[in-house]
């Protein structure tokens, strides 16, 4: 049973505090891989501005650092018995990585779904440039060159024009960044009004969660099968390579999101924070936490991670514009007339022109 006794000593069971101290060094070590990672990519490759590789790395090491912040302040605010964090404030620490982790996997979907469609948008020639360059999108006209190479001075990093479902994935994160935070006014709300159930609340927005997580993981699964298929049908080297990754990734989504969002539908793991009070199963709990949290979250962003772990050319400086075609991770390979993937001979074309991060 887990007990709370203001400053004391053994106020989570030592088994419990292993598994804390054990995800939150996970975590830590995640985070500083894809923030270190991030460091020699951009040190590489800093003229093409922010890639879909720096992006995914970037928002990967911030979720699982945010993690590590939650894990270790559920150690010190639950054993001193901070009034706040069994409310509003363990919800929000709680529940922003997560975000963070869904808008990264949610991102690497609008990607698959610009491969997949590419072959058949004869007609719209910006949406398909989108998936061929780098994430932002380097198409600009001469009069606004100008502009850029002033805003260049004052900021080393370029941003460009977002891909129409890249812009989908910003407001879809958003949106629910945006509810988080209205379930965060009312569980702050209830903590003085005792007609506002607070624990309703989260296990409300904890629930749709999971069920988006768990539409996410199924989606992740369709375009992976389907992007498999289509390269099925190339004899080249680089097809077999990308293949196995994008079905080993959908795989792993697939189970990782399944297993998190039915321990989030069927049990509190995800409001441990707030439910110190209530008596737990020590062993039980924790096999839960590590399901949750270490098979849910920690192991798709390793994984992620090690497949993006190739480094881009060094010489990325000559590059003044560059377009990339790959199914999870970025290149500096120069294309100069981009095809669209209509046939599988066009494809096979494409995917020989790919070289790994």
């Amino acid at each position: 049973m887990l007990e709370l006794r203001g400053g004391g000593a053994s106020c989570f069971p030592q088994l419990l505090v292993g598994v804390y101290v054990g995800l939150a060094l996970v975590a830590a070590i995640i985070a500083l891989l894809a923030f270190y990672q991030l460091i020699r990519i951009h040190s590489r490759n800093s003229q093409l501005g922010w890639t879909r590789q720096k992006v995914f790395h970037l928002m990967i090491g911030s979720s699982n650092m945010g993690y590590f912040i939650y894990f270790v302040l559920t150690l010190f605010a639950t054993c001193k018995g901070w009034p706040c964090w069994s409310n509003s404030c363990g919800f929000i620490l709680m529940a922003f990585p997560k975000i963070l982790f869904f808008a990264a996997f949610l991102l690497l979907l609008s990607f698959w779904v610009d491969l997949c469609h590419q072959a058949n948008d004869e007609d719209d020639e910006d949406e398909d440039s989108s998936s061929q360059e780098a994430l932002l999108d380097k198409n600009s006209n001469k009069s606004s060159s100008s502009k850029t190479d002033t805003h260049r001075k004052c900021f080393p990093l370029r941003f460009h024009h977002i891909g129409s479902r890249q812009k989908i994935v910003m407001l879809v994160t958003v949106l629910v960044f945006v509810i988080m935070l209205a379930c965060a006014v009312i569980i702050w709300i209830g903590m003085g009004n005792y007609s506002v159930d607070s624990a309703l609340v989260t296990r409300v927005y904890v629930d749709f969660f999971s069920i988006t997580i768990l539409l996410l993981g199924g989606a992740l699964a369709c375009y992976g099968l389907l992007l498999c298929l289509k390269m099925s049908k190339v004899r080249s080297e680089r097809a077999s390579s990308e293949m196995w990754k994008v079905s080993g990734l959908a795989v792993v989504s697939v189970i990782c999101f399944t297993s998190s969002s039915f321990v989030a539908l069927l049990t509190d793991i995800p409001m441990l924070y707030h439910w110190p009070q209530h008596p737990i199963k020590v062993v039980y709990t924790s096999l839960l936490l590590i399901l949750y949290y270490f098979i849910g979250s920690s192991t798709p962003s390793a994984f992620i991670l090690w497949i993006m772990r190739e480094l881009p050319p060094l010489k990325a400086a000559n590059i003044q514009e560059a377009s990339t075609i790959t199914f999870i991770t970025d290149s500096s390979a120069v294309i100069e007339h981009p095809q669209r993937w209509t046939t599988s001979t066009s494809l096979q074309n494409q995917i020989s022109r790919v070289s790994p991060i």
